[in-house]
C-alpha cells in the first residue's frame, strides 16, 4: 500500500520531473550516491548519530533501491570469514572477496566459466516475489562498497522512503548481468572468439532484465517515480568492446526495458561508468531519458555534452570529485558553477561525477551544496561563469 506523500516530497517530484522533461524548474535537482566510509566520516565528524540519513539530513532530490536481481535467489555461501575479509559466493555464481577496509570488492572466480556452462544455466523466475518482499541475500545490495547479510526486503525500503524522496527502482542491462555471471574475462574473450553464440545468451540474460524490470514495477505498487538502468560498458579510454556489438547484442535490451518503463510513466536515467559517447546518439534513440555519472576524470564534460547532443537527453552527475576534494574553493566554485550552465531549460540533475568517497570532507560537500542550492534557483545567473548555451 502506498504510503501518503509530504509536499516536500510533491515538489522534488515536481522538479524532478520538470527536469527530465527538459524544463526549467524552482531550481536545479541536487542528490548523490555516498560510499560507505565518506558517510562514517561525515557522522563522526560532525557528530551525528549513528544511523543518520544523508538523504534526509540534507533533504536531498531522489533516492534509489536495489531489489534481488540474483539470477539464482539463495545465500551467500561463506568460504572463508575474519575480522579483516570475507570469501563468499552469491547467487550471481561468483565467488567475491570483500576486504572490510576496501571500497570495492575482487571477483575471485565464477561458477559459470564455458559457454555450455552459461547455456545450461537457469535462471530463478524473475517474477518470484522472494525478490521484491522477502529479506535475504542478495549480491547487489549486500556484496559492494559494504557487506550486508539478510538485506531487508527490497518493497520496505521503497516504503521507507516514499513519503519524502521521489523513489527510483533499478535493474541491471544485459552486459551489467553478464559479466557478473561469466566475469570480464570471459566476457571479452567470447566476445570475439564466439560472438553469435554469446549473442544468443546475451538475448536470454536481456529477457531475464526485461520480466525482472516488469515484476519490480508490478510490486512497487505505483510507489515508483523512475527507473535507474545499471550498465557498465565503458572505461577511462572509451568503449569496452566494439560499439558494432553493443548495438546487436546489448541496445535492443536497454530499449525494451526503457519502452516498459515508459509504458508505466516512470522516466530513466541510465548509470554507466567510463567514457560511452560513442554510443550517446544510440542511447536517445533508445529513449533513455538522463545520464549518469558523466564521470570527468574519463573525459565526460556536461558543458560540451549539452552543446553537442542538445535537449535530446538530460544529465546526471559530472562534478570531478577529485577536484571537490583537493581543488580550492574557488577552483571547485568555479567547477560547479560552469557545469551548472548545462540545466539552463532544465535537463541536469547536479552530482558527483559517481559517488562521493571519503577523501571529500563533510564540510566540502556542504560547500558545494549550499552553492548549488544558492546558484541553481531558476531563472540561473552565473555571473562570471555564465556560458551560451543551445
Amino acid at each position: 500500500m502506498a504510503v501518503e506523500r509530504t509536499a516536500s516530497c510533491l515538489a522534488k517530484l515536481e522538479r524532478m520531473r520538470k527536469t527530465l522533461r527538459h524544463e526549467e524548474a524552482d531550481r536545479v535537482p541536487v542528490s548523490d550516491f555516498f560510499w560507505g566510509a565518506f558517510i562514517r566520516r561525515w557522522r563522526d565528524e560532525l557528530g551525528l548519530a549513528a544511523g543518520t540519513d544523508i538523504y534526509r539530513y540534507y533533504d536531498l532530490d531522489w533516492r534509489v533501491t536495489l531489489p534481488n536481481m540474483d539470477p539464482r535467489i539463495r545465500s551467500f555461501e561463506i568460504l572463508k570469514q575474519n575480522d579483516e575479509e570475507v570469501l563468499v559466493r552469491t547467487g550471481f555464481g561468483a565467488v567475491i572477496r570483500k576486504r572490510f577496509d576496501h571500497a570495492m570488492p575482487a571477483f575471485v572466480s565464477f561458477d559459470t566459466s564455458t559457454l555450455d556452462a552459461l547455456e545450461a544455466l537457469e535462471f530463478d523466475d524473475p517474477w518470484d516475489e522472494r525478490r521484491f518482499f522477502s529479506p535475504g541475500d542478495n549480491q547487489i545490495a549486500g556484496v559492494g562498497d559494504g557487506f550486508e547479510r539478510n538485506s531487508p526486503p527490497w518493497i520496505e525500503s521503497v516504503r521507507q522512503v516514499h513519503a519524502d524522496f521521489p523513489v527510483f527502482g533499478s535493474v541491471c542491462e544485459g552486459h551489467e548481468m553478464l559479466w557478473r555471471i561469466i566475469g570480464s574475462e570471459n566476457t571479452m574473450m567470447w566476445i570475439a572468439e564466439a560472438p553469435e553464440r554469446l549473442g544468443r545468451q546475451i538475448e536470454r540474460i536481456c529477457r531475464f532484465s526485461l520480466e525482472l524490470t516488469k515484476a519490480q514495477i508490478k510490486a512497487a505498487g505505483g510507489m515508483l517515480d523512475g527507473m535507474v538502468i545499471w550498465g557498465d560498458v565503458a572505461y577511462k579510454k572509451g568503449m569496452l568492446f566494439s560499439p558494432v556489438f553493443w548495438r546487436k547484442w546489448f541496445k535492443p535490451g536497454v530499449k525494451a526495458i526503457v519502452d516498459v518503463c515508459h509504458e508505466h510513466g516512470l522516466p530513466v536515467i541510465y548509470h554507466g561508468c567510463g567514457n560511452s559517447i560513442r554510443i550517446f546518439e544510440d542511447f536517445i534513440e533508445a529513449g533513455v531519458d538522463a545520464y549518469n555519472p558523466l564521470e570527468a576524470k574519463a573525459g565526460m564534460d556536461v558543458v560540451e555534452l549539452r552543446r553537442q547532443f542538445g535537449r535530446r537527453i538530460a544529465f546526471c552527475g559530472n562534478m570531478d570529485v577529485l577536484l571537490w576534494a583537493a581543488g580550492s574553493d574557488e577552483e571547485v566554485r568555479a567547477s560547479a558553477l560552469r557545469k551548472l550552465n548545462a540545466a539552463k531549460g532544465g535537463g541536469y540533475i547536479f552530482q558527483s561525477d559517481h559517488s562521493v568517497p571519503d577523501n571529500i570532507s563533510p564540510q566540502r560537500y556542504e560547500f558545494v551544496l549550499r552553492l548549488v542550492r544558492e546558484k541553481g534557483v531558476y531563472p540561473l545567473s552565473l555571473g562570471e561563469y555564465d556560458l551560451e548555451m543551445p
